[in-house]
């Protein structure tokens, strides 16, 4: 399907608000693929933003859902005291740090239920029978990985084709393991690199993913051996992007460095520096989604005041190179990009 598309980008499931129906459609519109975030919904909503998508666009889109996580048992009671101080700061009560599936099976049913012609996963791998059901249902699987064992691993399930996350990524890291005694949670590969691993690995569609918001960027992987290149950070100033006005300020200012933190949700994700992460960074347990669910009040409240000091500012290490326009405006001038990159190419005889 991705080898197909009229312009090979896709746009990338953006949980917690920046995609939207809206944005999915209109990228989807301008000849790229869009995927909805599942991630942290109900399967209500999920139903709802599908047929929402299916009124603004006739053409395929994907969902994407979060593959639950095991409860590590970690000692979340550190990292809550010191999560207090920020309650207090914006009088909110602390959320209850429970473990949850995610509404995963809910979501799964009203993907089939809907036909959607792909599903990715993000966070693991489906199950064998998971990956059947969406088969005989006429969808396609693809799962998101970071490191050639996990591209194997994704294979030999009988994945359809695999999103390839270089650590340049904005957002969660789709590990299939959280490895608490690193930073990023484990190896660090960027997109080039491991794309080219995993094509010596598998053969399957591969879709690069990471810091890409330039038509260069996308031509580069698709000389690597890409069917198509997954733009996530460059969406998030689009005008059909759900993106907070807190989120959308820092990044237009493009005056922080970003990193990986535990610290919103308990998993590892890249993001731009704030009072929170320099806060609460350190120490923070690998303990997704109990982490997430602690300190989704405090996230809620900073956002409605505006305050960009403890949301999760959520973006590829090549943000300050986003812009404001419109879906449309920003595929197109990534078409003309690759298409000037493309011609550079000529000079290699």
């Amino acid at each position: 399907m991705f080898d197909e598309l009229t312009f090979p980008v896709v746009a990338a499931p953006m949980a917690g608000g920046p995609t939207t129906p809206e944005l999915v459609a209109a990228v989807t519109e301008a000849g790229g693929f869009g995927f909805l975030s599942a991630g942290m919904l109900t399967a209500a909503a999920l139903r709802a933003q599908i047929d929402r998508t299916a009124e603004l666009t006739g053409r395929p889109f994907g969902v994407n859902l979060f593959v639950p996580q095991p409860d590590t048992g970690a000692d979340i009671g550190p990292h809550r005291e010191r999560l207090e101080a920020f309650a207090r700061e914006y009088d909110v009560e602390l959320g209850e740090p429970k473990w949850d599936d995610d509404a995963y099976p809910a979501k799964l049913d009203v993907v089939l239920e809907k036909r959607v012609p792909v599903v990715s996963f993000t966070f693991g791998p489906p199950s064998p029978s998971d990956v059947l059901r969406l088969k005989d249902a006429g969808s396609k699987a693809v799962v998101t990985v970071t490191t050639p064992e996990a591209a194997q691993r994704a294979a030999d399930l009988g994945a359809d084709a695999l999103v390839l996350q270089g650590f340049e990524a904005g957002g969660h890291r789709s590990l299939f393991t959280d490895d608490p005694r690193l930073p990023g949670g484990g190896a660090e590969y960027g997109v080039l690199a491991l794309l080219r691993l995993v094509a010596a690995r598998v053969d399957l569609p591969l879709i690069a993913a990471g810091g890409l918001v330039h038509g260069a960027d996308v031509a580069a992987v698709l000389a690597a051996g890409a069917v198509a290149a997954q733009l996530g950070t460059v969406f998030l100033r689009a005008d059909e992007a759900g993106t907070s006005e807190a989120h959308r300020k820092a990044l237009a200012l493009a005056e922080r460095e970003t990193t990986f933190t535990r610290a919103f949700s308990g998993r590892p994700a890249r993001g731009l520096v704030n009072k929170f992460m320099d806060a609460l960074s350190e120490g923070a347990p690998a303990a997704y989604p109990q982490l997430n669910n602690l300190a989704g009040p405090v996230r809620k409240a900073s956002a409605k005041a505006g305050d960009p000091e403890a949301i999760s500012l959520w973006a590829g290490q090549t943000y300050p190179l986003a812009y404001d326009a419109s879906a449309a405006v920003i595929i197109e001038r990534l078409k003309v990009e690759a298409r000037d990159a493309a011609a550079r190419l000529d000079r290699i005889r």
